[in-house]
């Protein structure tokens, strides 16, 4: 499987996600650059955390427009996997790949600490190996992490079995305590908490390899 990492001015997670999708999963992995027109012959795409061009405006927002971003939203057309880390999850909802925003934390402060959140479905190929109800710990890393959409919307991602992951303990204030959430399609999903950052036993946790080896064992090739 060979797995594209986009690298957007300001990602600081990218390596991260390329180490683990190549040293953890055993997988090929290539850094993709802001400005491609193309993914290459890619079957996964990760979006990866960091502030992309510096988050001046609004997380994700100035990201949406480059170059890559296009061929992004033709992959998941075309039923591509597309993973949304932290950052990369900003960037989804910007680009209007999955639905809802994220907003600064509840109590307004960076959170950097670890955290237990469950899986709530595994009608997905982001978590497929894992069990319903089977709880992880992930770190998290930002300041505008805290997940909102309105209530129609809150009510379909329920009803339509599209919240992926959801936090014990929710710290920066997501409403319903939504962690991670699915594109209609499913094959799309964005999640703040960093699974590369739990993907090797040197780390003292290799929880994030649940979602990580799910998206290697649901990416099949995609004819493009």
């Amino acid at each position: 499987m060979k797995i594209g990492v986009v690298v957007f001015p300001g990602s600081n997670c990218d390596h991260d996600a390329w180490y683990a999708a190549s040293h953890n999963l055993g997988q090929q992995a290539e850094f993709v650059w802001h400005d491609a027109a193309t993914l290459g012959d890619v079957d996964a795409v990760i979006l990866p955390g960091g502030f992309a061009y510096g988050d001046y405006l609004r997380c994700g927002a100035i990201a949406k427009f480059s170059p890559v971003m296009n061929a992004v939203r033709k992959f998941a057309q075309d039923g591509g996997l597309v993973l949304g880390i932290c950052n990369g999850f900003q960037i989804l909802t910007e680009a209007g790949l999955l639905p809802g925003a994220l907003v600064r934390n509840r109590g307004l402060k960076f959170i950097c600490r670890e955290l237990p959140l469950r899986i709530e479905t595994v009608n997905s190929p982001f978590t497929s190996s894992g069990e319903r109800g089977q709880v992880l710990r992930l770190p998290i890393a930002h300041g505008e992490g805290c997940y909102i959409a309105d209530e129609r919307t809150l009510d379909e991602l329920e009803a339509e079995d599209r919240v992926a992951l959801r936090y014990l303990d929710n710290a920066n204030g997501s409403l319903r305590a939504i962690a991670g959430v699915l594109s209609k399609e499913r094959n799309v999903m964005g999640l703040m908490p960093h699974p590369e950052r739990a993907a090797d036993p040197l780390m003292g946790s290799t929880d994030g390899l649940t979602i990580l080896q799910s998206l290697v064992q649901a990416g099949a090739p995609v004819s493009r």
